[in-house]
């Protein structure tokens, strides 16, 4: 089964509460009592978010975690890669992929397709989006048997 960690899906809860209130500092208690999950969970992930330039934070009275960018400018795969790492079908579907098998597999070149397919629609879904109350509309198409890889590419 294809999916993603329950740390990537707290991240993702986590940072689309902040996005709906971007004005505001929050601090990791009020977080994980907004959101429902355990404090140790949100403040782990905090850190991942930080970490990875997704949030920022700030100590003292005022201080707490913001977006460190507009929502609309932090997509599902920045989230994902925080995480999880960058996102990929297999090995050899990423840049620091090392499979032994590629140059006899004979289906790198489509997993690379639909890897790149992925991460085009993971690319199109923004923090913005997942935020919204309301069921999003994807807004990409996913043309990729139209999409040329170089030789290497992608591993």
């Amino acid at each position: 089964m294809l999916k993603l960690s329950r740390m990537t899906d707290y991240a993702a809860v986590v940072m689309a509460h902040i996005a709906r209130h971007p004005q505001q500092p929050h601090a990791a208690a009020e977080l994980a009592e907004a959101v429902h999950l355990p404090h140790p969970t949100v403040s782990k992930t905090l850190k991942s978010l930080v970490r990875a330039g997704l949030l920022a934070s700030q100590r003292g009275a005022q201080g707490g975690y913001r977006l460190a960018r507009d929502a609309s400018e932090i997509t599902a795969s920045d989230i994902i890669a925080a995480i999880e790492g960058p996102v990929a079908m297999t090995e050899c579907s990423h840049v620091d992929g090392d499979c032994e098998l590629v140059a006899t597999c004979g289906v790198a070149d489509n997993w690379q397709r639909v890897s790149l397919a992925v991460r085009t629609l993971l690319d199109s879904v923004t923090l913005a989006h997942l935020a919204q109350t309301t069921p999003i509309k994807l807004p990409v198409q996913l043309p990729i048997q139209t999409v040329t890889l170089a030789a290497g590419a992608g591993r």
